[in-house]
């Protein structure tokens, strides 16, 4: 069975950090592109970040430069480094896993999901 846990997510101040990690259990992630999503209260959910199975990455427009998304396939675990945090960044954050090895965006393409960590971020 395929589990994805988050961890990392809190209340931080406008212009702070924040890590998050997702721990894969059930399957090899190294074999499974990933993703980062956030949904904010009355908002759809949007592509944050995400990376194949090659070390390739994607970032939704709105990060900037701010975020990193990377992974330790050893530990199967991935990771959403996330400075100079904004107000607008409030949101619970999820992880999820496709099995295809290209990176992506788009939630619908991902099968399985972890049950999400709230992060929120105070001006």
């Amino acid at each position: 069975q395929v589990r994805l846990a988050e961890s990392g997510g809190g209340s931080v101040q406008a212009g702070g950090s924040l890590s998050l990690s997702c721990t894969v259990s059930g399957v090899d992630s190294s074999a499974y592109a990933m993703g980062w999503f956030r949904q904010a209260p009355g908002k759809q959910r949007e592509g944050v970040a995400s990376i194949g199975t090659d070390g390739d990455t994607r970032y939704g427009d709105f990060v900037k430069g701010r975020f990193t998304i990377s992974q330790d396939n050893v530990k199967n675990t991935m990771y959403l480094q996330m400075n100079d945090l904004k107000p607008e960044d409030t949101a619970m954050y999820y992880c999820a896993a496709r099995a295809d090895p290209f990176w992506s965006l788009r939630d619908i393409l991902y099968k399985y999901w972890g049950q999400g960590t709230q992060v929120t971020v105070s001006s």
